[in-house]
């Protein structure tokens, strides 16, 4: 039975949180700590402006994950029986109009770019134009008759975008300078951020089949998907361990205590299977990952620097 718009129950506050999906935000997080440690020793941290973009890479995060349950609400994709928690699906749980989902995600975006401005004043249109493609993609991972999240490229796009994109935007900002040799750096946050993507969609092979859904995990399947995950863990420290060693040598102190912090998380999610009923246990686990070994790699990148900080 379709609900008359007058039928509605009210959006709630707490509904707009949970739309924003504030477990995920590590994935936006990360790897703008990441380029805050690397700028540290190029240029005068601006606390103002480091707090800034915390706030614009969080709403950005938050568009994405509106976006996302709005079309898979939309679509069919998401329901009761899909082991989804009732906080990470509003819309399924709740009789609400699916169109406040759209209006806030829209919302989360503009506010984005507002703050977006201060940004522009102070570093020049470079970071407005690295904005823009990752706006783009924000839309396009969603939206329309083939978005990419129904694709074998939703890891990919969402580790560049995110774990790429970010750290080279953030860094430009901070000291004016747009190096691509901050997507080298990023290499271990690109990873990160397309894991927990991967981390999704080999929960839900089951669903995503019946969805017509065509991502990575529906075309290697989940012993290949497993594969492939396990291997990306193991280069994602690797390029963690290579790029402190190559750029920011002092931050190698850090490591014995990454290594020994990230081990037991690390060790469960190895042993997850990955299926539709231990989702809610994969998740978290590819989330806490990402914040340890985000956090410990930022710290090894601050490390060499003599920080300053103004406002």
């Amino acid at each position: 039975m379709v609900c008359m718009k007058n039928s509605f129950s009210r959006f709630t506050p707490q509904m707009a949180l949970n739309l924003a999906a504030p477990h995920t935000w590590p994935a936006a997080i990360m790897p703008t700590l990441v380029a805050i440690g690397a700028a540290a020793s190029e240029s005068p941290l601006s606390i103002t402006m480091c707090c800034s973009l915390l706030a614009i890479v969080i709403l950005m995060q938050s568009a994405v994950n509106t976006f996302n349950d709005y079309y898979d609400y939309v679509k069919g994709t998401d329901s009761e029986d899909a082991y989804v928690d009732e906080d990470d699906a509003v819309l399924v749980y709740n009789n609400v109009n699916p169109k406040s989902a759209l209006r806030l995600a829209i919302g989360y975006l503009a506010a984005a770019f507002i703050l977006g401005i201060y940004a522009i004043v102070r570093a020049g249109y470079v970071p407005l134009a690295i904005a823009l493609v990752g706006a783009l993609f924000v839309v396009l991972y969603s939206a329309g008759k083939s978005p990419i999240s129904y694709l074998p490229l939703g890891e990919a796009v969402s580790g560049i975008v995110m774990g790429g994109l970010i750290p080279l935007a953030v860094f430009q900002v901070i000291t004016g300078i747009l190096d691509f040799r901050m997507l080298l750096i990023a290499v271990p946050t690109i990873i990160g951020v397309g894991l927990i993507m991967l981390t999704n969609n080999t929960c839900d092979i089951e669903r995503d089949i019946p969805a017509g859904r065509r991502t990575l995990p529906v075309v290697l399947g989940r012993d290949r998907s497993r594969s492939l995950y396990h291997a990306l863990l193991v280069v994602w420290m690797l390029f963690i361990l290579i790029n402190t060693g190559i750029w920011f040598r002092s931050g190698l102190i850090v490591m014995p205590f990454m290594l020994l912090a990230s081990y037991p998380i690390i060790r469960a999610l190895w042993q997850n299977p990955l299926t539709a009923e231990r989702r809610q246990q994969a998740m978290p686990q590819a989330l806490s990952v990402n914040v340890v070994l985000g956090a410990f790699y930022a710290a090894a990148l601050l490390a060499p620097a003599t920080v300053t900080l103004v406002l």
